[in-house]
């Protein structure tokens, strides 16, 4: 509880870094053209490139949801968004000059089984059919459970698609009702089960803590019936309250959420009751059963991790297509604009949907590996300085006191206490976090 209080603070997720509100060096159009084929040219023929389909669609609002969604039951809507979507990769395309190698796709939302079957098989065969998909190629969706039907699982089976990540949250009625998430065990179940006879190698479940109303026995009653179905992985993360961005959460006050030690053990419970049914904790907030692809990545140092998540399929260029979405060609980040209008148009118009972003300069670059050492493989080579007034060091020097980590010559590693805090260890080595503290909060709580 000492540890609680002393490090659940405002804090970065680290997707990205430099994170989303320190990106101050933004490329224009043609700086961002040029960044793309500086990284397809370099890493196309080795590590080929990762897709990012963003697909906002929902036909209802969850509240506790952080993502960028459009809440609508047309589905016109589908078709006009397809053909952007399409048109954006022939931007990209234009670009490359040759093939790409597909090493990576994922769809994400809102609800990507929003889409009819029929308009997710055009959308992939038009990714695909100018481009070479990768012999050990990953495609992967996330899916409601309420909207996921067995064509579409037929579908994207024979596209290519292994891996599905189901939205659980918590199975609890009043929690469900409060975030507008009401799904039973057995519809999860029924989607899960028809994975498994369509081949599907990969189900990951995703499970929140800190949702309003959620208690012990809740998390108890939600991971005993996760522990009947067995998925492969699971992601059990915070809930992130930010009502000042995303105005659904206002539903809610913060009375009804769990706060403090009262969240923390939530998260305590639900980890060690993962952990006695065999699951390995891989990263941050992930788990997964020994033989699972991602825990081999992690025990062989393979992990990596961009903005789709924990990875093992290592590219530094990430193109992002949709609304929202954004591509990372390493030295560089780019986000699309957020507003569907405005994305159709830029689009039609034959415009790269960009509208912010960052070009990292050398610090950025070793900061980057640094923290995506730390959150893959939970250490990381630092430069121990002889100057015992770097602060840095002394920041290690009390997280070593606490536990959390140990310094070992030239090598930080996190100690298993540590990884219940791995943001706050890794806001150490945030030089920009340093040099300028926000004026209000724009980071979710840590713990």
């Amino acid at each position: 509880m000492d540890l609680l209080a002393k490090y659940n603070v405002p804090g970065p997720r680290y997707t990205s870094y430099p994170t989303v509100p320190y990106w101050d060096n933004p490329p224009n159009e043609e700086q961002w053209k040029a960044l793309v084929k500086e990284a397809f040219h370099a890493y196309n023929d080795k590590e080929g490139l990762s897709i990012y389909i963003h697909l906002p669609y929902c036909e209802s609002l969850c509240t506790f949801c952080g993502c960028t969604t459009r809440i609508t039951v047309n589905h016109e809507v589908e078709e006009p968004y397809i053909q952007a979507l399409l048109a954006e990769w022939d931007l990209y395309l234009k670009l490359f000059g040759s093939r790409p190698n597909i090493r990576e796709i994922h769809l994400g939302g809102g609800t990507p089984t929003f889409f009819s079957p029929a308009n997710l098989s055009r959308l992939i065969h038009g990714l695909t059919g100018r481009a070479t998909v990768s012999a050990d190629a990953q495609f992967g969706f996330e899916a409601s459970p309420r909207s996921t039907t067995r064509q579409h699982l037929i579908t994207l089976s024979e596209l290519g698609f292994t891996r599905i990540s189901l939205g659980i949250q918590d199975f609890d009625e009043k929690v469900q009702k409060t975030i507008n998430r009401v799904q039973s065990f057995e519809q999860v179940r029924e989607v899960t089960d028809w994975a498994r006879e369509q081949g599907f190698t990969s189900i990951n479940y995703d499970l929140v803590y800190g949702l309003p109303f959620q208690t012990v026995d809740s998390i108890e009653y939600t991971i005993d019936l996760v522990n009947l179905l067995r998925p492969d992985r699971i992601a059990f993360y915070s809930y992130a309250h930010v009502p000042w961005i995303k105005p659904g959460q206002r539903s809610f006050t913060e009375k009804d959420l769990p706060e403090g030690a009262e969240k923390h053990n939530l998260y305590v419970r639900g980890k060690n009751m993962l952990r006695d049914a065999g699951y390995l904790e891989i990263g941050m907030d992930h788990f997964a059963l020994p033989q699972e692809e991602l825990a081999i990545a992690f025990r062989q140092n393979r992990l990596h991790r961009n903005f789709m998540g924990y990875t093992t399929a290592p590219s530094k260029l990430l193109v992002g297509l949709g609304v929202s979405s954004i591509s990372d060609t390493w030295t560089g980040f780019g986000q699309n604009v957020k507003v569907v209008e405005e994305y159709l148009k830029r689009v039609n118009e034959g415009h790269f949907p960009i509208f912010r972003g960052h070009v990292l300069n050398e610090e950025d670059l070793l900061i980057r590996q640094l923290i995506l050492d730390l959150m893959c493989r939970f250490k990381a080579r630092i430069k121990v300085a002889e100057n015992t007034e770097d602060e840095n060091l002394r920041l290690l020097r009390e997280m070593e006191a606490d536990k959390l980590v140990q310094i070992q010559k030239d090598q930080l590693k996190v100690t298993k206490i540590g990884r219940s805090y791995i943001r706050n260890i890794c806001m150490v080595f945030d030089e920009r976090l340093r040099r300028k503290q926000p004026d209000r909060q724009v980071f979710s709580m840590t713990v």
